[in-house]
């Protein structure tokens, strides 16, 4: 059998089957898909529209049904479990957490309606039901397969990495960045780094897509190998006088109970005053912000330079901290053999190199923000203490990320708010990382790694990538290109990275890299551009122990227990590695002996050892859910080294805060930028640097004057969740434009548009709203392609119109800094996908529209039926046949 997916069902041609028609047309109406996803599922009291989580009940379970602990495991930054109802065989509903209590540390962990509508992921037509091979003779982006056995499979995967290892060596092998079965104990790795470094190592890379300039910049600042984080919600709840969420928007980054959506709604019913720093008026601004600042995209070190001038020239700044605990700030407190007016405070006051003085007018100019805004907001920040500043990681994901993120650690500074209880760092909200074991990888023998952004590169030119010009470590040049490249749970080829047609391009050369294997649960357009393609499990068909992650001071660790036997002819991740693992001769020394519950348990041993009040992984598997907390209380970074920073110095050369810091001083002189462009420059300061495609250039770029930016979106985590129907009815894809940048392109609200550049062309439906600056735009990341034969995706993948050039040091995705032009899509355009079609022959479980909207509908009947339509995701209602 052939088969073409370029017609999948969540693309192009609908298929044959029962078709559901939106039951949302009144959710443009009263914003039931910001209200929904917000708040549904995430709240220990009353949720939206009334729906009390605490005080539901559920129906009977049928007669021999069983309930089986599992979780939701995306790149979200929490980790929420989910009971799992099965009857014979199959899984008919998905309930939420019933443990714990309403209490901050003690809070259920109630999954939002995303993972809640876990079903439609287990049974969905996209999932990948068995092992395909590429058309002979098709291109890659073609998207031609044959099915295949799975010992044909295992044969072509063994035959291909032995070949890579033989013929280029381990160095040529890449295992892609992705999380689409994000940081499960087993499934994260899923086996694969365990296998390649047994047969002697693969190539690296450091840094994710996340937040990859801030966590390469930091060690700079701070002398921290990763991100800075700062203190947690919790701590700034009892603590604080002022948060400040700069570029942080938890309402929608960190949904669910897990997350830190409950904890900032609590920060708002206590009475914290919150600012929000964002150039979109998120779901954060929106239900938590006392007041909102808007600056450009791109310009938020000029933001904290026009708050510095103020700082320094009102005497409101921390001096007594900044000579105690920091290098930089002054002229006075220096690294050696620096020349005079190269501190902060000169580049602030005009008496650096550039001259120019940092006055709140000059800072409004270039961002945006009223020249008085910036100074009231200065005067508060120099007169409230503590403060925990707190940013997200929008800002780092700009062309000049690292000098973003290091100018908002040095506001933190600036203010004297470092290491007390209340204050922060000026990194992201702190949290307890999980203590309990993880599957062992092992060493990797291949040292050489490169940033996670540059792996196009590596295919494409990857013995000419070098340490000076390109960031390459471990070695002073690549010595080959990749060859072998196995995409696990990743959907970075086709979706998640920068220019998506280069991306397939670089790909369609098969002299480049000879071999692409992804490995998934649904058939992405990652998978679309492979050679070979294993269907995985889903996390509710194999045995997995799944922490917490960035889910503040209470962590956890949730049973993973398989639910259902794999449907189809998927297999668990490990089972393949197993399986090619015994082909290449290392069986043995692969399993140790054990299959993945065998692993499971011995991983959960591990942990108990070390931490005796854990409970075993029987007692877990009853109980579910297991919390614990910080044995030192509620986060507050760098303590120790506030209370004494000869005893605990930081890990940089002074042991102090480095404003300025010599080593990147030093580099500025020997990197390289032979295809530079502007904003290509290390500089020692966090300056503001006008960059390619930032806010000068849109402001004189009569061909696209608009700056883009990708905001994180309720329906999904990334492009996960981005396939299922419920998750789409409930939020649209749309392009957030303001009233003023539409009305001059005579677009209104819901229009079809096209936006545009030089890299590509995405059609969508336009959000028309005052709750984005003018002169940007917004759209939602990591919606499914779905390409015309002309070339337009229709999907709104935001991918399409970003760039691939990497950051300053970090090479890393400023993926925020791109131009564009919008205008209407040409007559006839429609909504993509109006209508989702469900073969019955391949979906155990269908879906059918329970509620209907009338014309003419009333408010209220809009408010029932969105709270109808919450039930339905919440599982509190049927959501159609049941198996």
């Amino acid at each position: 059998m052939t088969i073409d997916s370029g017609e999948r069902a969540s693309e192009a041609e609908p298929r044959p089957g029962m078709t559901r028609r939106s039951v949302l047309a009144w959710g443009s109406a009263v914003g039931a898909g910001a209200a929904l996803m917000s708040a549904a599922g995430c709240s220990s009291e009353s949720d939206t529209f009334g729906l009390d989580n605490r005080n539901v009940e559920y129906r009977p379970l049928p007669d021999g049904a069983k309930e089986v602990w599992s979780a939701c495991v995306v790149n979200c930054g929490s980790r929420c479990p989910l009971r799992l109802v099965v009857n014979d065989g199959q899984i008919v509903r998905v309930l939420p957490d019933n443990t714990g209590d309403d209490s901050l540390l003690g809070r259920q962990i109630r999954a939002c309606p995303r993972g809640r509508n876990m079903r439609q992921r287990i049974y969905n037509p996209d999932r990948i039901k068995a092992p395909l091979k590429r058309v002979e003779g098709a291109k890659r982006s073609e998207g031609k397969f044959e099915e295949i056995t799975w010992e044909e499979a295992f044969d072509l995967f063994a035959e291909k990495l032995r070949h890579t290892i033989d013929t280029y060596g381990n160095e040529a092998i890449y295992k892609n960045y992705g999380s689409g079965v994000w940081n499960a104990h087993l499934g994260y790795s899923g086996g694969w780094p365990r296998l390649f470094n047994l047969l002697g190592g693969f190539l690296g890379y450091y840094g994710n897509y996340s937040y990859l300039q801030i966590s390469q910049c930091t060690r700079f600042h701070y002398g921290a190998p990763d991100e800075q984080i700062s203190n947690s919600f919790e701590d700034a709840i009892e603590n604080s006088k002022l948060l400040v969420l700069w570029g942080n928007n938890p309402q929608e980054t960190r949904m669910s109970g897990g997350g830190l959506t409950f904890v900032s709604n609590f920060a708002h019913q206590k009475g914290l005053r919150i600012i929000v720093v964002d150039p979109r008026y998120s779901d954060s601004a929106s239900v938590l912000a006392d007041d909102w600042i808007a600056p450009r995209p791109g310009t938020d070190a000029a933001l904290v330079a026009g708050i510095a001038h103020v700082l320094f020239t009102e005497n409101l700044a921390d001096t007594a901290f900044l000579d105690k605990y920091c290098i930089g700030h002054d002229e006075e407190h220096m690294p050696d053999g620096v020349p005079a007016n190269n501190s902060y405070r000169a580049y602030i006051m005009g008496q650096g190199e550039d001259g120019v003085e940092k006055t709140p007018e000059w800072a409004a100019d270039i961002t945006g923000v009223p020249a008085h805004k910036i100074v009231s907001f200065a005067r508060e920040l120099g007169t409230t203490k503590p403060v925990n500043i707190s940013q997200g990681w929008g800002p780092q994901r700009h062309a000049n990320g690292e000098n973003q993120a290091r100018a908002i650690y040095t506001l933190a500074a600036l203010t004297g708010n470092i290491g007390i209880p209340g204050g922060g760092t000026g990194g992201r909200e702190g949290y307890y990382w999980p203590v309990t074991q993880w599957f062992p990888d092992g060493d990797n023998p291949v040292t050489t790694t490169i940033s996670c952004y540059s792996w196009v590169d590596a295919i494409d030119h990857g013995e000419e990538m070098t340490e000076l010009k390109d960031g390459v470590r471990g070695r002073e040049r690549l010595q080959t290109g990749i060859k072998f490249l196995l995409n696990y749970g990743s959907n970075m080829s086709g979706s998640q990275h920068g220019d998506i047609n280069k991306t397939r391009a670089v790909l369609d050369d098969e002299t480049k890299c000879e071999f692409v294997v992804t490995v998934d649960n649904q058939f992405t357009a990652t998978a679309r551009m492979s050679d070979l393609i294993l269907p995985d499990c889903t996390t509710s068909e194999r045995w997995d122990l799944i922490p917490s992650e960035y889910t503040g001071d209470m962590a956890y660790l949730i049973m993973g227990e398989k639910a259902i036997e794999p449907i189809f002819e998927s297999k668990p991740a490990y089972e393949m590695c197993t399986e090619i693992a015994k082909r290449m001769g290392i069986e043995e020394e692969f399993t140790e002996g054990r299959d993945l519950e065998g692993w499971a348990r011995w991983m959960q041993e591990q942990t108990v050892a070390e931490h005796p009040d854990f409970p075993s992984f029987d007692e877990l598997r009853e109980q579910g859910v297991y919390r614990y907390y910080n044995p030192d209380g509620l986060t507050v970074a760098l303590k120790d080294f506030r209370d004494d920073p000869d005893a605990n110095p930081l890990d940089t050369p002074s042991g102090k805060i480095e404003i300025f810091s010599k080593q990147l001083w030093d580099m500025s002189k020997t990197w390289e930028f032979p295809d530079a462009l502007p904003g290509d420059k290390i500089t020692a300061l966090p300056e503001h640097v006008d960059t390619w495609e930032g806010a000068l250039e849109a402001r004189k770029n009569e061909k696209y004057p608009l700056q883009c930016i990708g905001h994180h979106f309720k329906g999904r985590t990334h492009s996960t969740y981005g396939n299922l129907t419920l998750n789409r009815e409930a939020h649209h894809q749309r392009a957030w434009i303001n009233t003023l940048d539409a009305k001059d392109r005579g677009i209104e609200n819901n229009d079809m548009v096209r936006i545009h550049n030089d890299r590509g062309t995405i059609q969508l439906p336009a959000m028309v709203t005052p709750r984005i600056m003018p002169g940007v735009i917004s759209v939602p990341q990591g919606a499914w392609l779905n390409i015309d034969a002309d070339g337009v995706d229709h999907g709104g993948a935001v991918n399409m119109l970003t760039s691939q050039h990497k950051t300053p040091y970090a090479k890393g995705n400023g993926q925020h800094t791109v131009l564009v032009e919008v205008e209407l899509a040409p007559a006839g355009a429609s909504y993509p996908d109006p209508d989702r079609h469900i073969d019955l022959n391949e979906a155990p479980v269908t879906y059918t529209s329970t509620f209907e909207t009338a014309s003419g509908s009333s408010p209220n009947d809009i408010a029932r039926q969105a709270a109808a339509f919450a039930a339905i995701a919440l599982g509190t209602a049927d959501a159609g046949t049941h198996a």
